[in-house]
């Protein structure tokens, strides 16, 4: 599928795309929202990659070259949190068994989707927003197997620093926690080489932001702490009066499904490197199960290497 002018229109499309449907509690609502991002068209993600991403960022450093710096030449200066640039636009073919290793996926844009009020109607739509991380949210070291079946390669990944807790910021002030990762991937290809214009995407796991092992101000967590906030007993008394709370005190540990598109743009045979874009969408943080989280989409480059 190349892209057209048409595919600029498909993150604003994608509002209605992602629309959850209406629910009663907060589990119909949360799996009204897995089946969202699960069933998100190329269309409506790999359209946002028309957004500027196709270039490389300024004084990008190959592979190469980052290997050439000293510790000393890299503390502090942002590299380490950069993916490597890949230079050509050759074709790897890689056989079954072959693998990608040392892969880089470096965030460069985010955006959350919010209600937005215009002329008394609502409607969603996804706003830019800031990260507020430190150089840290870059996943790396990232490798799997490929497998090619019926012609199309297929990445399954397998381990890596494959999860990152990252932080943005809408505009209004509000902070939306979620973990950036591709665990568990399984991408699938759009032919049998890497070669400029190849594509490839598919599902992975998104496990809760915070473990069991968590507690909350009160104590509270999932398999550690206390059953209820020890400060308001007489607001847990009886069934009515746990209501209120019962989102509170009942910890979840909530795995949802995220989607990710890629397309490669530079292949180097010669280091048998592939580099390129992609747009990830999944949940954000819900709290341990009080929350109903939010549509978090991610753009960002790649960068590989086929052995």
């Amino acid at each position: 599928m190349k892209f057209t002018a048409v595919s600029v229109l498909a993150l604003a499309a994608s509002a209605s795309a992602f629309a959850p449907a209406p629910a009663a509690s907060r589990n119909t609502q949360l799996a009204a929202l897995k089946d969202d991002l699960a069933n998100v068209g190329k269309a409506a993600v790999v359209g946002a990659l028309a957004f500027g991403l196709a270039q490389e960022p300024a004084q990008a450093l190959t592979k190469s070259q980052l290997n050439e710096l000293s510790y000393l030449q890299v503390k502090g200066t942002g590299l380490a949190n950069r993916c490597s640039e890949v230079i050509g636009e050759d074709t790897i073919t890689p056989k079954s068994g072959s693998k990608l290793v040392d892969m880089c996926i470096e965030p460069k844009a985010w955006a959350v989707e919010e209600e937005i009020g215009k002329a008394g109607r609502t409607e969603k739509k996804f706003v830019n927003s800031k990260v507020m991380t430190r150089q840290t949210y870059t996943l790396e070291g990232i490798e799997g197997k490929l497998d090619v079946s019926g012609g199309s390669i297929v990445f399954s990944e397998k381990e890596g620093i494959d999860y990152a807790p990252t932080t943005v910021q809408l505009p209004g002030g509000e902070r939306v926690p979620f973990l950036f990762t591709v665990k568990d991937l399984v991408a699938k290809g759009s032919g049998g080489a890497f070669k400029p214009g190849f594509q490839m995407g598919g599902d992975f796991s998104t496990p809760s932001y915070r473990t069991g092992l968590f507690l909350d101000p009160k104590g509270r967590g999932g398999t550690t702490g206390y059953d209820m906030a020890v400060a308001l007993p007489g607001l847990q008394s009886g069934e009515e009066g746990d209501d209120e709370l019962f989102k509170e005190n009942n910890k979840t540990f909530d795995v949802t499904t995220g989607r990710i598109e890629m397309e490669v743009n530079k292949v180097n045979a010669e280091e048998s490197e592939i580099g390129g874009v992609f747009v990830a969408t999944q949940l954000s943080d819900t709290d341990m199960g009080s929350k109903v989280p939010k549509k978090v989409l991610t753009k960002g480059i790649f960068y590989a290497k086929v052995e």
